[in-house]
């Protein structure tokens, strides 16, 4: 029997508003602001104790070591860390940021993920996501790469590939751009991808505010390296003018979990056509319905669906059957997204619950509740074969509150960055970290 695992990311000790991320509106609206670090890691915390009360599989993975001392060497930089970072503010304090970037927590972009029932290798498949449209994120995918494999360690269950080639023609953002969808737990799915452009036909519609970070051709690579049946796999187009709004991953205008999707009406083009064949495909496939629910732009505007990230909610199949759908906070003050939300409840499909969670610090940055997670279906045989350190329990709830404690800043400006104490505290929770989890030093640093 498969059971879906929600893999959070730690918020590491760096986080920060530094607005590297443009199209992302709310990263853009916070720069410069202080962050609380300590915050932002008790809050995800808070939302994973949340998840494990429903009875639901949770798990954690490790922030990435910051600062990245080996990309400053690679831009350039010598001497020691503090020499290293001080140069690279003079330099330009863009590069200083995207060294320290946090943005590891949102583990919605560590990879895409096919379930072992979908592959024809048998095996669970991860893509960690290249993240190449971006400086600061493009910086990930090595030690990504290298914890996914610490903590899916068996070879004979787990493929984790390497990245894609970075590069404009194949950027990938991860499973923030990937759905799956199916009708029994154990059975093959409908594996979701979407993109926002295609890089060698430059002449297909997208968007012309905000640039669109996945391509068609990752998105087929990624296909084909997971070695997904065809007739089962769908390539959807992000609308335009949901980009340009500030959706710069499906996950915020989209959410779907086994037999439901939640769906903005301006989620994809040509969206009654693809829905439209997506139900009649699961409806073959399962023999029964695909429980599609459409928000349209009058009762929730785009503007309204960024803001209050109602899409970027989680949604969760509980051992009881019925579905919980985990809201930011963000979600009860808008009216239209509160609209919304009561409108589901009412309509009868399995999402017969709603929870809201505060987030405050990570949606400062444009990371709601699914952004902080990766969705992993896994066998009991499977979830034997992970590294078991990362696995969630009351125990390590308390340990890693304990740590944050010790470790974290409760304010931490863009000027910061250039402290060189920062550089120790953030080094010594890290070693301690690997302590905790029970990973290797090596896996966990940078140097």
């Amino acid at each position: 029997m498969m059971r879906e695992f929600n893999f959070d990311g730690l918020v590491g000790p760096s986080h920060n508003y530094a607005g590297l991320s443009y199209g992302n509106i709310a990263s853009a609206q916070h720069y410069n602001s202080p962050s609380n670090p300590r915050a932002a890691a008790l809050e995800g915390l808070d939302k994973m104790r949340l998840v494990a009360g429903l009875g639901v599989a949770q798990a954690v993975l490790p922030p990435l070591a910051r600062p990245n001392l080996r990309a400053l060497h690679l831009l350039g930089f010598r001497g020691s860390p503090s020499a290293m970072l001080d140069a690279a503010y003079r330099a330009d304090p863009v590069l200083l940021a995207a060294v320290w970037s946090a943005s590891s927590m949102w583990t919605a972009n560590a990879a895409t993920v096919s379930p072992a029932p979908d592959c024809a290798n048998g095996k669970l498949n991860f893509s960690p996501a290249n993240l190449s449209s971006l400086l600061h994120r493009s910086l990930e995918a090595e030690q990504t790469t290298r914890i996914l494999r610490e903590v899916f360690r068996s070879p004979e269950r787990f493929a984790v590939h390497e990245p894609l080639p970075a590069g404009n023609a194949l950027s990938d953002e991860g499973a923030a751009n990937h759905t799956r969808l199916a009708g029994q737990p154990d059975s093959p799915g409908l594996e979701i991808f979407c993109y926002g452009r295609v890089a060698f036909d430059p002449v297909r519609t997208g968007p012309q505010r905000f640039p669109a970070r996945q391509t068609l051709e990752a998105c087929q690579a990624i296909a084909r390296r997971h070695q997904l049946d065809p007739e089962r796999t769908f390539f959807l187009q992000q609308h335009p003018a949901a980009i340009d709004t500030g959706v710069f991953h499906n996950d915020v205008i989209s959410v779907g979990c086994e037999n439901v999707l939640l769906v903005h009406e301006q989620a994809y083009v040509d969206q009654p056509l693809v829905l439209g064949q997506m139900t009649r495909k699961f409806a073959e496939c399962f023999g029964h319905q695909l429980q599609v629910v459409e928000f349209s732009a009058r009762e929730l505007p785009l503007t309204d669906a960024v803001q209050s990230y109602l899409f970027n909610s989680q949604l969760i199949r509980r051992p009881d059957g019925g579905m919980t759908l985990l809201c930011p906070s963000d979600c009860e003050s808008n009216p239209a997204a509160s609209s919304c939300l009561k409108r589901l409840l009412a309509l009868g499909t399995p999402v017969d619950q709603v929870r809201f969670v505060n987030l405050r610090q990570s949606m400062n940055n444009g990371g709601g509740p699914a952004c902080l997670r990766l969705r992993v279906s896994l066998t009991d045989t499977d979830a034997a074969a992970i590294h078991r350190g990362v696995a969630w329990t009351s125990e390590l709830d308390t340990s890693l509150q304990a740590w944050v404690q010790r470790n974290y800043r409760e304010q931490l400006a863009p000027d910061d960055l250039r402290d060189p104490r920062l550089v120790d505290e953030t080094f010594t929770a890290q070693e301690e970290l690997a302590r905790i989890l029970g990973l290797g030093r090596e896996t966990l640093t940078n140097e």
